[in-house]
């Protein structure tokens, strides 16, 4: 009895992934929890292993398609013998392959898309595999047939209709029977044509996902943003005095991202409102504190989780990072690292500029943006008199969504932090 293969879950509100690549083949054995396909999400690329052994029966989905948590993506016959004469197969699946979904086929986002903006699947023309409609397919049915989607453009680029400079004379349409479901068309050019030099790059799949999880967050959340100049001296004094002894108590850097952090984690405490979702028509407050740190990879952005970050000490906390960080460069990360945050800070480390405000990490409600640490001349009241100094100061930019957080709670959040990073309150 052949065992199924399916795309596990991988991380809160990831829904679906991207086959990037199957590292086996049709007819080829394989053993327990061998590595058979890597699969891209916007929150982290996963190989799925071989829940048993035996030989690969059947692949049922090909490099590039977009799968739904839950789908099958190949066969496995335990009963079969290493002895077997293997397949050459292509990893790539016949287009007369079909992946059993229901009717009408869709992607999650698709659907919900579909929902807000009041339109009828059964009318959208799917151009996914095996017909699904995608979020691409939505979006060109919505805005009608001059709006291309995005993907369709990147890919007219890449692969352009034809070598003739000019466009042809007008011709009478074909079918649409007789039209492939991923035609070349002639590529729009927005005011802009290519030209002799330029580059283009087709998005990977992670940054394709990492953009529409971007366009989504922006679309769904109304953000808004409040900016905050703090000193930053007092850390600086209390870094510098042991830095050294926690380097040598713990084998890592005391940077300013733990102090950051640990700030954001007591202010969550006070103000729970930047600690939530937005679920439907309903606002949850979680009990929980996972502050999401977002790193910056060779493949793009992730964000691992620090799970119960209001439990951990400073030099916790500090541990906590370095850990996730490391993973996170060297592709070590898990779903679970990627799951449940409640709150995210982003470092953009030296190279940050002044301050910047960061798109919400969907379904939180909250992201804080550390920019640049600087010495500046700042006016400070010495023995009664104003005078001129030289402090650390840092801009901090809180991205909020409105929908679940007014001003004043945002504001006295971004305060209450401005507060404990200048107090420099932080045992280490």
């Amino acid at each position: 009895m052949s065992i199924a293969v399916e795309l596990p879950s991988l991380g809160e509100s990831v829904f679906e992934g991207t086959v990037a690549r199957w590292l086996v083949s049709e007819g080829e054995m394989v053993e327990v929890d061998q590595p058979m396909v890597e699969v891209t999400t916007d929150k982290v690329d996963a190989e799925i292993p071989a829940p048993c052994a035996g030989m690969i029966e059947q692949i049922l989905v090909a490099e590039g398609d977009v799968i739904e948590i839950g789908a099958v993506l190949a066969k496995i016959d335990p009963d079969a013998k290493a002895d077997a004469t293997p397949g050459n197969v292509s990893a790539a699946v016949p287009e007369s392959t079909p992946i059993a979904e229901s009717a009408p086929s869709a992607t999650p986002v698709a659907r919900r898309m579909a929902d807000e903006a009041s339109i009828d699947l059964r009318e959208v023309q799917g151009t996914g595999s095996a017909g699904r409609v995608t979020k691409e397919d939505v979006l060109r049915h919505g805005e009608g047939p001059l709006a291309p989607a995005m993907t369709d453009v990147a890919r007219d680029l890449v692969e352009p209709p034809g070598p003739v400079a000019t466009p042809a004379s007008p011709a009478a349409p074909q079918p649409a029977a007789a039209t492939p479901a991923r035609r070349s068309r002639p590529a729009p050019s927005f005011g802009y044509e290519l030209q002799p030099g330029d580059r283009v790059i087709p998005m990977t799949p992670m940054r394709r996902i990492i953009s529409e999880h971007m366009v989504y967050s922006k679309r769904t959340s109304p953000h808004v943003g409040t900016v905050a100049e703090l000193d930053l001296s007092r850390v600086v004094q209390l870094r510098r005095k042991h830095k050294q002894a926690f380097e040598d108590t713990y084998g890592i850097s005391l940077t300013f991202l733990p102090f950051v952090v640990h700030a954001v984690v007591r202010a969550l405490r006070e103000y729970p409102a930047l600690n939530a979702s937005v679920v439907e028509d309903a606002i949850v407050e979680k009990q929980n504190v996972h502050v999401g740190i977002a790193t910056e990879t060779e493949k793009g952005l992730v964000v691992p989780v620090i799970r119960d970050a209001d439990r951990l000490s400073l030099a916790g906390t500090a541990m906590a990072i370095h850990d996730l960080s490391n993973r996170a460069r060297d592709k070590k990360l898990s779903a679970d690292d990627l799951r449940g945050g409640t709150f995210t800070v982003s470092n953009p480390g030296r190279k940050g500029n002044l301050y910047g405000f960061a798109i919400i990490n969907q379904p939180q409600v909250g992201i804080l943006r550390m920019g640049e640490i600087a010495k500046r001349a700042v006016v400070r009241t010495l023995e009664d008199e104003d005078a001129i100094v030289i402090r650390t100061m840092m801009y901090l930019a809180l991205s909020y969504d409105h929908r679940a957080v007014d001003g004043a709670p945002a504001n006295g959040f971004l305060h209450r932090i401005r507060e404990l990073l200048e107090a420099g309150d932080f045992e280490v």
